[in-house]
């Protein structure tokens, strides 16, 4: 009976191993694109952040693959966008069956009864961040809070 604690300490520990950032994950497993960066650049990847002139390699590091690319060219030059989506959680009022006001459930989430299925709110999805590159550095970008 002892054995239990310590093997489920154990598993407790690797698990917790195993959760690395997403940045990091991303390091790991492109080192020629993170190694290509200057110091600086490196230092603002590793803590989520961009600034102009970077490369798409950093961006990536950085933010992950983008949700959407739009390609063109602007004044003569490539041109690139990265879109990244966020949703948003918002009530749903009315507008069909499944969706509306449940007075005295808004303290949950889901409500579930075997013959109907019911969800007072909705997942809205958004533009939370933006990046353009011309002739691949980033020329600007934004984010949405």
């Amino acid at each position: 009976m002892k054995k239990f604690p310590l093997i489920f300490a154990l598993a407790a520990l690797g698990l917790l191993a195993s959760c690395t950032a997403p940045v990091q994950k991303r390091i790991e497993r492109n080192p020629q694109i993170y190694s290509a960066l200057s110091e600086r650049h490196k230092a603002m990847v590793a803590q989520r952040k961009i600034e102009e002139g970077m490369s798409k390699g950093a961006v990536f590091i950085a933010w992950g693959r983008a949700d959407r690319v739009g390609r063109g060219t602007k004044n003569g030059k490539q041109y690139e966008r990265w879109s990244y989506t966020g949703t948003d959680t918002v009530p749903a009022y009315g507008g069909g069956f499944g969706y509306g006001y449940a007075p005295g459930f808004w303290g949950h989430r889901y409500i579930y009864d075997p013959l109907f299925y019911y969800d007072p709110f909705i997942e809205v999805p958004y533009e939370a961040g933006r990046v353009e590159f011309l002739n691949g550095k980033v020329s600007s970008w934004s984010v949405t809070k």
